[in-house]
């Protein structure tokens, strides 16, 4: 390469065109950019991002939408090194600064955990005070994924792991956090953590 392999350069987006798929670690802090040039490009690709990007604004639609998925392994630990001047860091060893984060793979080519159904086994009918409903939105919250009722066909609030065991094929994913006041959703007035509206 002749210049400093920035992929926002005219050189590496030459290269991005002859590419079939891209593998790569691309810099957390321009994750966002770096998503959109390869859905522009429309290219196949497995990237390493941060945990938090599924709730990013330009991240949670692609989900939505099914143009982007978790990748086999997702909410993992890493560690990685980086510059002495960096402030954060877990340890110092050998004269050099480490840090860990949570990580996934972020994907668009399909493999076998986003077609795999989720085993269902609990029921609505008969334990609905197990389930309350929102404040602020006509659906139901399950507090584990595996608290998912098999008999309860309507929206239901799901913890954002479940992305993690997202098929497409099973769930419908409707909206991230808002209720219909586009407030966080609410259960006596307290917000519980992230929650994905899904539909079976």
């Amino acid at each position: 390469m002749q210049g400093d392999g920035d992929f926002r350069s005219d050189e590496c987006i030459e290269i991005l065109k002859e590419a079939d798929a891209v593998v790569t670690n691309p810099p957390f802090s321009l994750f966002r950019e770096y998503v959109k040039q390869l859905m522009d490009y429309n290219k196949k690709f497995l990237i390493i991002g941060s945990q938090n990007a599924i709730t990013y604004k330009e991240i949670f639609p692609l989900i939505k939408d099914n143009k982007l998925w978790l990748g086999i392994y997702s909410n993992k630990t890493m560690e990685f090194s980086m510059p002495m001047d960096y402030e954060r860091w877990d340890r110092i060893e050998e004269n050099r600064k480490y840090g860990k984060v949570s990580v996934s793979w972020f994907t668009n080519i399909d493999n076998k955990k986003h077609n795999t159904p989720l085993v269902l086994y609990k029921t609505y009918k008969g334990h609905e005070n197990e389930y309350p409903k929102y404040d602020n939105y006509d659906a139901i919250n399950v507090n584990k994924i595996s608290d998912i009722p098999m008999d309860y066909d309507g929206v239901m609030g799901v913890p954002i792991t479940f992305l993690d065991k997202y098929n497409p094929n099973q769930f419908e994913i409707i909206k991230f956090r808002k209720g219909n006041d586009e407030r966080d959703l609410s259960i006596d007035g307290k917000c519980p953590y992230f929650r994905i509206l899904i539909k079976k």
